[in-house]
């Protein structure tokens, strides 16, 4: 009986010692990094002066010279989007698919005038200006407004032209 509990004894001490050896701790650590997505977007030079101009007529920003540049300012790729407002100031015009009594065409290009977008008449929708632009990257585009074949006013206009950043 004895040799039967030192053997049970010394078997306890071997699981003991087994048992603190597997209860060891190692580690290893992991370095994770985050940078928050910024979307972002600038024009330049942001002013456009059609100047006085007759009815029914239209007037482009490619001669002379006002040709908008849009900046992606993100620090990851974006879709840049463009839309127009109404023109306001006096009796308002409306942004229109065609020229009417106070109502305006209003469109963009990003060929340098070959070919023309209508901006949506609604002023909400925004149409692309470029599905996909590198963070730092560039967008130039012209605009070209048509005038009302008649009005109810000569007081100064003022149209907003939106550029919008997104995610593509």
């Amino acid at each position: 009986m004895r040799g039967l509990i030192a053997s049970i004894a010394i078997l306890g001490l071997v699981g003991l010692a087994v048992g603190v050896s597997a209860q060891a701790v190692t580690e290893a650590p992991v370095l994770a990094t985050v940078t928050a997505q910024l979307i972002a977007v600038s024009v330049l030079n942001g002013t456009v002066d059609y100047g006085i101009l007759s009815v029914s007529t239209s007037k482009n920003t490619i001669s002379p010279s006002q040709t908008q540049t849009a900046t992606n300012d993100s620090n990851v790729t974006a879709k840049l989007n463009i839309k127009s407002s109404d023109a306001v100031g006096g009796v308002n015009w409306d942004l229109a698919a065609t020229a009417a009594a106070d109502a305006f065409t209003h469109e963009f290009s990003v060929d340098g005038g070959t070919n023309w977008t209508a901006f949506s008449p609604d002023n909400i929708t925004y149409s692309t200006l470029n599905a996909s632009v590198a963070a730092g990257g560039t967008q130039a585009f012209d605009l070209r407004i048509g005038t009302p074949i008649s009005v109810s006013d000569n007081v100064q206009k003022t149209i907003t032209v939106t550029v919008q950043a997104t995610t593509p």
